[in-house]
């Protein structure tokens, strides 16, 4: 199964999720491990880069993404 090359520096799952390890267990095996295309952050990640992944997207928020990558111009 194929890993998401986001996951190993992802602060999502690295730094907001570390204590609620079955939750993001959930979400990775949902967005991150085999097609990542419906997580939000990767979406904005291929789009416009890392740095303008915004800290408090969700994987699920992807009704955001459109408004976030307008905003970037």
């Amino acid at each position: 199964m194929a890993e998401c090359e986001c996951l190993p520096n992802c602060p999502f799952f690295n730094d907001r999720m570390s204590g609620l390890p079955s939750t993001a267990q959930m979400l990775k095996d949902k967005y991150c491990l085999g097609d990542c295309s419906g997580c939000a952050r990767h979406q904005v990640f291929l789009a416009a880069g890392s740095a303008n992944v915004p800290a408090d997207l969700f994987p699920g928020e992807t009704a955001r993404v459109a408004g976030i990558l307008a905003s970037l111009g």
